[in-house]
């Protein structure tokens, strides 16, 4: 698969996993994609990410700093023609987002933010969410630390 605009080329696994996605669905999940390095490179902290499969998805880590909380790409069940960013259930992240952008994008309990395939995406918004995911244990930390625990 060739690779995006200021991300890596794809991994020959992942690149399966982006080609079993319908065209509309894997543009989208793939420009994400590009975005996800973009926020990474331009986030202080963050480091290089480690990109892999899990559950078959797309995912993408903070390996060499462990600042964030790993973000997979994937689709959902409903509403159809809708892609998916997914981020661990476990933490507060889709609560922030939902409070940050409560008009901006749809979400999935407390597990995704949903993308319309065929709608503008707000970059701007969602580079915000990225960050916030890419340095979530960073912050974490960093707020344990001043709280003197």
């Amino acid at each position: 698969m060739r690779d995006q605009r200021g991300a890596p080329p794809v991994p020959d696994a992942v690149a399966s996993a982006f080609a079993g996605f319908s065209g509309p669905t894997r543009s989208r999940l793939l420009r994400i994609r590009q975005l996800i390095f973009e926020v990474a490179e331009t986030t202080p902290g963050v480091g290089p990410l480690t990109e892999t499969l899990k559950w078959g998805e797309p995912a993408y880590l903070t390996n060499a700093s462990r600042s964030g909380s790993t973000i997979r790409l994937g689709v959902v069940k409903t509403p159809p023609d809708t892609a998916a960013i997914l981020f661990n259930c476990r933490t507060t992240l889709v609560e922030s987002f939902r409070a940050h952008f409560p008009d901006v994008f749809a979400y999935q309990g407390n597990r995704a933010i949903l993308v319309p395939t065929s709608a503008p995406l707000n970059e701007q918004a969602l580079a915000i969410c990225l960050a916030m995911a890419l340095t979530y244990h960073h912050r974490a930390r960093s707020s344990a630390l001043s709280s003197g625990q």
